[in-house]
C-alpha cells in the first residue's frame, strides 16, 4: 500500500480523500430543517378521483404514523407507505381558494420523529362564472354643456371568478345607440370602468340637437380582450336636459349676524344623477358648505375684521372626480357694524423733556386704531385730553390735536424742581356726532428733566509725586483720584476721565468708574528708567452729557506726577529666538551663528558671558565673550531627525543671578550619505512553477536620508543574462516594486535574486542585495508543496548510523585497552617469577 501511495502527488491524495468522504458519509442521522412546499390544483376537476398531488418526502427511520393537520373537511389524504398526498373530490375556488396542511410523522408514543412539512394548496381558477349586472336598467341625466370625456352614468357588473386572472377581467362596449341622430357615435364607454361619457363629436353636437332621450345597449364580457368568454347586456336610458349651471348673484352678508346656523346664502344646480358638489378657495375649512342639492351655507357668524370678502369656487364633479363644466364663482361681501372700539397702540406713553423746552414743541404722538370699515364713521376717531395732574393755574400745560394725536407744550415756564412729572388722561372715540360711539383712554406720563449746567471739579489739581521702581509689575495700581459734580440728576453726575497728555506711549491705563466719580491709574507697560525717569499725566474730567450754559475750567483738570526709580536689570538679547540651517557634512570649526546681548543698565559697564545649555550631543561650542557658536563635531541628520534644539544662556557677571536665555533651532540639512535597503520579511514568500497569473512578490525599500535624497527608488536586476532572463521587476510606486518570474518554469528551490537598489540623491547611493526567493510546485489552490524536513528532536538516518558506529567504535577501543592492559600484567608477572627463581635463598639465621 505504501509503495502505491509513494508515487501519488499530494493534490491527488486530497481529491481521493474528498471522494471517499462523499461516497462513505458519516452514519449519524441528521433530520432536514422544517420546510414549506406548494402545490396547485385546478378547480372543478372532472377526472378520476382521488387526484394525486405530490409525494411528500419525510426523513423517517423505520415505521412512523403519518398525520395530516388542517384536513378538517376530509378533502385530502396521504398514503402512509409512499407519502403521496391526494385530494378526494373536486374543489371550488369561489368557496375556498387556499388550503394549508401540515404533514407530521410520529412514533408509537405520538412523538415527532422528523420536522413537519407545511404544504400550501392553491385552487386554480377557471372561468365558471358569468358577469352579473348590478342593475336591470341604468339611467342617467346628461346636461347640455357637459365636458367631453366626463362620465355621467356608470354601467357596472360583478364576476365571482379570480380578479387576478382574465376570468374576471370585464370589458364594456356600446353595441347600439337609439336614436342615431345627430350622429351614431354620440357616446363612448370606458372599457375597463363602464363609465359612459360624451364623445368629442357628441360634445360638439349635443347643444344643437333636438333629441331629448337616448337608449344604449352595452355589452359586458369577461376574459378581457379575448374573443371567448361570458357576456351580458345592459340597457342605459339617457335623458338630455338644459344647462342650469349658472353663476349665482353676489351675496352681501352682515357681520355678527344673529341667526340660526348653518344659513343658506345661495344655490347652484347641475342636472345629473351622478353629481357631487364641492367648494374651494380662500376661506377657513368648514366656514362654508354645500349639500347634495346644491344649497350653499355659511356655518357661523362672519367677522369683517378677519376677512371682508370671500371668493368661493363651486365645483360639480362626477363620481370619478371629473368636472362636468368649469367651476362657478360666488362673491360674498361682509358688511361692517360698529363692533370695535378704537384702541391705543399703547396703554401707557412715557416721554421726558428738558425744563428749557420751547413752547409749541411737539412732545409725543399718541396713536389709536379702529379695525372697523375705514370707509364708514365706525372707524373715524378723534382725540381729547380729559385731565392733567397736577393741574396748572392757567389750565392744561399741554394740547393734543383732535385728529392727529400730537401732544404739544403750551406752558413756557417748566420748572423741574417744582414739578418733575405730569400725568395726562387722553380719550379717543369713534362715530363722531352719533350716539352709541365707542371709546377708550390711555395715560401719558411726561417727565421734566433737569439740564447739565455744572461741570465736574477735582478735589485738588496736583497728585504725587509717586515713586515706583522700574521693575514694578505690570497691573500695579498707581493711584486713584476723584472729582465731584453739583448737578442733581445722576446722569449729569456721571463723569468720564481721560489722559490728555503724558501717556502717549500708553505706559498707563485708566479705569473709569463714572457713577462714583473716580478714576484708577494702572501700570499697563513695563517701566524703563534708562528711557524715562518721570511722567506728568494731565487728566481731564467731563460729564457724559453735554454741558449746557457753561464751559470746562481749570478745576476740571489735574496733574499726576510719577517718578521711576532705577533697578539693576538682566541682560537683553537682540533676538528672542535664533533659527539657522546647516548641512550635516559641514567641517568642524565652521561658524554657525553669533548671539548678541546687551546690558540695559546705562550706568553699568557691560560685562556679559555666554554659555550653551541642552547641547546633549556636544556638537557645538560658544565663545564665552563674543557669543560665536561653532560646529565642533561631524553632524548626523539621521540621529536628530532634521532639527537640533539647544539654548544660549547670557549672564551678567556683575550680578550672576541676572541671566537671560534664547532658543537656537538648528535645521540640519540632509546629505545623501545612506544607501537604500530592503525592508520586510520575505522568508514566507514564494512563487509557483509553472508560472501562474498575477503571482508576484512585493518588495519595499527604505532610505534613512530625507525625501530629496531618497525616493523615488530605482529597482533593477544585476547585469547578468541568466538573471535578466529568469526575473522581471515592475515598479509600483516610489518605494515598492513587483518581483515576478521572467519565464514560465524555474527549478523548484531557493533562488538568490541579485537586486540593485538606487536612491534619487545627487550623487546617488547604490545597494546590492541578494533576495532569497523560494520557487516551488503548488497545489491547485496555489499552496506551496515542500519536502517534509525532519521533526525537531528526531534523529535522521545518517545521524542514527553515526551514533551506532560511534558507539560500537568506542566499545571496541575500550575492549582493546582492557586486553592490552591484561597482556602487560601477564608479562610482568612472568618476569617477576623468573627473577625469583634466580635469586639465592637467604639464611634465616
Amino acid at each position: 500500500m505504501m509503495r502505491m501511495l509513494k508515487g501519488i502527488s499530494p493534490v491527488c491524495l486530497l481529491v481521493v480523500c474528498s471522494f471517499i468522504a462523499q461516497v462513505f458519509p458519516l452514519s449519524s442521522t441528521v433530520y432536514p430543517m422544517s420546510r414549506k412546499e406548494h402545490v396547485e390544483v385546478p378547480e372543478n376537476y372532472g377526472g378520476s378521483l382521488p387526484l394525486y398531488l405530490k409525494k411528500v418526502n419525510l426523513a423517517v427511520d423505520g415505521q412512523a404514523n403519518i398525520q395530516l393537520v388542517g384536513n378538517e373537511e376530509g378533502l385530502f389524504g396521504i398514503e402512509p407507505e409512499s407519502g403521496i398526498l391526494y385530494v378526494t373530490r373536486p374543489l371550488d375556488r369561489e368557496k375556498q381558494a387556499f388550503y394549508t396542511l401540515q404533514v407530521i410523522a410520529k412514533d408509537e408514543d405520538e412523538q415527532p420523529v422528523s420536522d413537519p412539512v407545511t404544504i400550501t394548496i392553491t385552487v386554480k381558477d377557471e372561468n365558471d362564472n358569468m358577469p352579473v349586472l348590478t342593475e336591470e336598467v341604468f339611467s342617467g341625466i346628461l346636461s347640455k354643456g357637459t365636458k367631453q370625456g366626463t362620465s355621467f352614468v356608470h354601467v357596472s357588473a360583478i364576476d365571482l371568478d379570480d380578479p387576478s386572472t382574465p376570468n374576471a377581467n370585464l370589458q364594456y362596449k356600446i353595441l347600439t345607440q337609439t336614436p342615431r341622430q345627430p350622429s351614431e357615435n354620440m357616446f363612448e364607454i370606458n372599457s375597463r370602468t363602464g363609465a359612459v361619457f360624451l364623445s368629442a363629436e357628441g360634445s360638439s353636437l349635443l347643444n344643437s340637437s333636438e333629441v331629448s332621450n337616448y337608449q344604449l345597449i352595452v355589452q359586458v364580457k369577461d376574459l378581457g380582450n379575448q374573443s371567448l368568454g361570458y357576456r351580458a347586456l345592459a340597457t342605459v336610458e339617457i335623458t338630455i336636459v338644459e344647462n342650469t349651471w349658472i353663476a349665482p348673484s353676489p351675496v352681501l352678508l352682515q357681520e355678527n349676524l344673529n341667526v340660526t346656523y348653518p344659513k343658506i346664502i345661495s344655490q347652484v344646480r347641475w342636472n345629473s344623477r351622478e353629481v357631487h358638489y364641492s367648494l374651494k378657495k380662500n376661506f377657513p375649512q368648514g366656514l362654508f358648505s354645500i349639500d347634495p342639492a346644491g344649497n350653499i351655507y355659511v356655518t357661523q357668524e362672519l367677522d369683517r375684521e378677519s376677512q371682508a370678502e370671500y371668493e368661493i369656487q363651486v365645483f360639480a364633479e362626477n363620481q370619478d372626480g371629473m368636472l362636468y363644466s368649469d367651476p362657478l364663482l360666488l362673491l360674498l361681501t361682509v358688511l361692517d357694524e360698529n363692533d370695535n372700539m378704537p384702541v391705543f397702540t399703547q396703554d401707557v406713553y412715557q416721554v421726558a423733556i428738558e425744563e428749557n423746552t420751547a413752547k409749541g414743541s411737539e412732545i409725543i404722538t399718541v396713536k389709536a386704531e379702529d379695525i372697523d370699515d375705514p370707509n364708514t364713521n365706525n372707524a373715524k376717531i378723534v382725540y381729547e385730553i380729559l385731565s392733567q395732574k397736577p393741574q396748572a393755574s392757567t389750565g392744561f400745560s399741554f394740547h393734543i390735536g383732535n385728529e392727529t394725536g400730537i401732544v404739544t407744550l403750551q406752558d413756557s415756564a417748566l420748572n423741574a424742581s417744582a414739578v418733575k412729572q405730569y400725568h395726562l388722561l387722553v380719550l379717543v372715540a369713534d362715530l363722531v356726532g352719533h350716539e352709541g360711539g365707542l371709546n377708550s383712554t390711555c395715560t401719558v406720563f411726561i417727565t421734566i428733566l433737569d439740564v447739565n449746567d455744572n461741570p465736574p471739579v477735582f478735589s485738588q489739581t496736583k497728585y504725587g509725586p509717586f515713586p515706583f521702581p522700574e521693575d514694578t509689575e505690570v497691573g500695579t495700581l498707581i493711584t486713584t483720584i476723584t472729582a465731584t459734580d453739583e448737578d442733581e440728576e445722576k446722569r449729569f453726575k456721571s463723569i468720564v476721565f481721560a489722559v490728555e497728555s503724558g501717556n502717549e506711549d500708553r505706559t498707563f491705563r485708566i479705569v473709569n468708574e463714572p457713577p462714583n466719580g473716580t478714576v484708577s491709574i494702572w501700570l499697563e507697560q513695563e517701566l524703563d528708567y534708562e528711557t524715562v525717569q518721570e511722567y506728568l499725566l494731565i487728566v481731564s474730567a467731563r460729564n457724559e452729557e453735554k454741558l449746557v450754559g457753561k464751559e470746562l475750567d481749570a478745576s476740571s483738570t489735574a496733574t499726576v506726577h510719577i517718578l521711576v526709580k532705577d533697578v539693576n536689570e538682566a541682560p537683553v538679547l537682540t533676538k528672542k529666538k535664533y533659527e539657522v540651517s546647516i548641512l550635516e557634512n559641514v567641517e568642524p570649526g565652521t561658524l554657525l551663528l553669533t548671539v548678541k546681548a546687551a546690558d540695559p543698565d546705562i550706568f553699568n559697564a557691560p560685562s556679559l558671558s555666554y554659555s550653551l545649555r541642552n547641547d546633549t550631543l556636544n556638537w557645538f561650542s560658544i565663545d564665552e565673550y563674543s557669543g560665536e557658536v561653532k560646529v565642533m563635531k561631524v553632524l548626523d541628520r539621521e540621529t536628530v531627525k532634521d532639527i537640533y534644539l539647544m539654548q544660549v544662556v547670557v549672564q551678567d557677571k556683575a550680578s550672576p543671578s541676572m541671566t537671560v536665555s534664547t532658543d537656537i533651532v538648528i535645521h540640519i540639512l540632509d546629505v545623501n550619505d545612506n544607501p537604500p535597503y530592503l525592508v520586510g520579511d520575505y522568508s514566507a514568500s514564494y512563487l509557483c512553477t509553472p508560472q501562474r497569473e498575477k503571482q508576484s512578490i512585493i518588495i519595499s525599500a527604505f532610505d534613512q536620508d530625507g525625501a530629496e535624497n531618497s525616493i523615488p527608488f530605482s529597482f533593477s536586476l544585476a547585469n547578468d543574462p541568466t538573471h535578466q532572463r529568469n526575473w522581471r521587476i515592475n515598479i509600483i510606486n516610489d518605494t515598492h516594486a513587483y518581483l515576478i518570474m521572467g519565464i514560465s518554469w524555474l527549478e523548484p528551490k531557493l533562488h538568490l535574486v541579485p537586486i540593485i537598489l538606487k536612491d534619487s540623491g545627487i550623487p546617488s547611493q547604490t545597494q546590492h542585495v541578494h533576495l532569497p526567493v523560494t520557487i516551488c510546485l503548488c497545489t491547485t489552490e496555489g499552496q506551496c508543496m515542500q519536502e517534509v524536513g525532519r521533526m525537531e528532536g528526531r534523529p535522521t538516518v545518517l545521524s542514527a548510523v553515526s551514533i551506532i558506529v560511534g558507539t560500537i567504535g568506542a566499545i571496541g577501543i575500550f575492549l582493546l585497552i582492557i586486553f592490552v592492559h591484561l597482556s602487560l600484567l601477564g608479562a610482568n608477572k612472568k618476569k617477576t617469577n623468573k627473577a625469583c627463581d634466580m635469586m639465592p635463598l637467604q639464611s634465616t639465621a
